[in-house]
């Protein structure tokens, strides 16, 4: 299990070699200089077609006894208790084909793939959320504040959002990528 202690632990050590390497210079000429507002405006243009699960309403609360059969432990720890996956372990951080990244337990796009980039830091990181789809609280597990944000439909634990991402946004939504599912776009 991956605890808070070795999470901390593992995202110093990861911050230091990123600030190492040559390569974190350029994280911010990743993503093309595009207005926030178009990548926002166009994210339904990424989902598949007939894809009809896109209301946050209803919201509801996820049966925490059923999903303890269906998940992994590491998923459940994730969703449920706001764990941390290992960094560099989910094969999200190498998706960029079109589509939608969707909260694994309600199926609720959170992220389209324009909104994708990446951040070297080891897990799926987005400049920008489907409006609405997303709700944040502050989180001081690790003593120094840091904005949490959940899937504004079930409430399961996405990630955290720093303000070191690229620009015009300056966000980087960084996911847990066993939260998330990929629905490709249909070519």
């Amino acid at each position: 299990m991956f605890t808070r202690r070795k999470y901390l632990i593992s995202s110093i050590s990861t911050l230091l070699t990123a600030m190492s390497s040559t390569p974190c210079l350029i994280w911010a000429v990743d993503l093309p200089a595009r207005r926030s507002s178009t990548i926002i405006e166009n994210w339904k243009r990424y989902l598949p077609t007939k894809f009809d699960q896109i209301e946050v309403e209803p919201r509801f609360t996820p049966d925490k006894l059923r999903l303890e059969e269906m998940l992994s432990a590491l998923e459940y720890d994730v969703l449920l208790n706001q764990g941390t996956e290992m960094p560099f372990s989910s094969s999200l951080n190498h998706e960029y084909r079109p589509g939608v990244f969707l909260c694994k337990l309600c199926g609720l796009p959170l992220f389209s793939s324009n909104m994708k980039y990446n951040s070297g830091t080891g897990w799926p990181s987005f400049t920008e959320t489907i409006p609405g789809h997303i709700s944040t609280k502050q989180d001081f597990s690790l003593v120094w504040p840091r904005t949490e944000y959940h899937c504004a439909k079930c409430g399961s634990h996405q990630g955290h959002v720093f303000n070191d991402g690229p620009m015009p946004a300056g966000k980087r939504w960084c996911n847990n990528g066993v939260a998330l599912k990929f629905l490709p776009k249909a070519s």
